[in-house]
């Protein structure tokens, strides 16, 4: 599985926890969010690739009181799976080591550095 996912933390900014196996992740999630907006949540298929934005589901804040958006780029069998928004959001969230990880680390004064996946 190929995973791309940028988000924030209590007090860290915005950054890629996964890097999808891609030394720089960021054309390939700036492709795939091109044209998306800024709608709070996104379920965006281009090609081989789909591209999900949503809040965090356990509503959690960071240090200014906003609540937490996921972004994912997602690439490889899971695409075909995902077909609405709820389906992005429940297949991707329970993957191993999304919500997990970030139940860890999101209230972490650092964030951990980007890997693969």
């Amino acid at each position: 599985m190929n995973l791309i996912w940028a988000t924030r933390g209590l007090t860290w900014g915005f950054r890629f926890l996964l890097d999808g196996g891609f030394t720089d992740p960021l054309p390939q999630y700036e492709a795939a969010f091109s044209g998306t907006g800024d709608d709070s949540e996104i379920c965006y298929r281009t090609g081989e690739r789909v591209a999900l934005r949503f809040p965090d589901p356990l509503a959690r804040k960071d240090a200014a009181g906003r609540v937490i958006p996921h972004e994912f780029v997602v690439f490889g069998h899971l695409v075909e799976q995902i077909q609405s928004l709820e389906d992005g959001r429940h297949i991707i969230w329970n993957q191993p080591g999304v919500a997990d990880q970030f139940e860890k680390i999101w209230d972490s004064p650092h964030p951990p550095p980007a890997h693969g996946s």
